[in-house]
């Protein structure tokens, strides 16, 4: 990979490699979420994806999620702009937005577990979403993300 590419490649121009470096590990989006239909407010709740594995904050079996997993949605540069729902510290969302990445991204600091010394990732946050009806989400939506 070139030297911080993300600065000077859009993310249509990234190759395979670089466009998976850009996931910092935060685990976000394989949190269960909630969308206001009104407002189109996107809430997170601490219930994960029972593939995320909560210390490592990464999908356990991540080439095959969306088999294993009705609804995963891959991110792919085409469709990039319609993952609203995606947290405004996310790498494909800022590059995305022509915003820079943030200090604590691995690519920028250099260390794999920035994203958790930074208090950003769901690790020690989130549990596995097992036996919670969706008419139960709404009790565990996450605030941590507005602070």
């Amino acid at each position: 990979m070139s030297d911080k590419f993300w600065q000077t490649k859009g993310l249509d121009n990234m190759n395979h490699s670089e466009w998976e470096s850009l996931c910092d590990g935060c685990g976000l989006c394989c949190l269960h979420k909630l969308e206001d239909e009104d407002t189109n407010k996107v809430y997170y709740t601490d219930l994960a994806c029972e593939y995320l594995d909560l210390h490592q904050c990464r999908c356990k079996d991540y080439t095959q999620r969306s088999v294993l997993v009705t609804g995963c949605l891959s991110l792919k540069p085409e469709n990039i702009k319609q993952f609203h729902w995606l947290p405004n510290t996310c790498a494909y969302r800022l590059i995305a937005e022509g915003k820079p990445l943030l200090a604590w991204h691995p690519l920028v600091c250099g260390d794999a577990n920035g994203v958790h010394h930074a208090g950003i990732s769901v690790r020690g946050r989130a549990k596995t979403a097992t036996n919670v009806s969706d008419d139960n989400l709404e009790e565990h939506v996450i605030h941590w993300l507005d602070e």
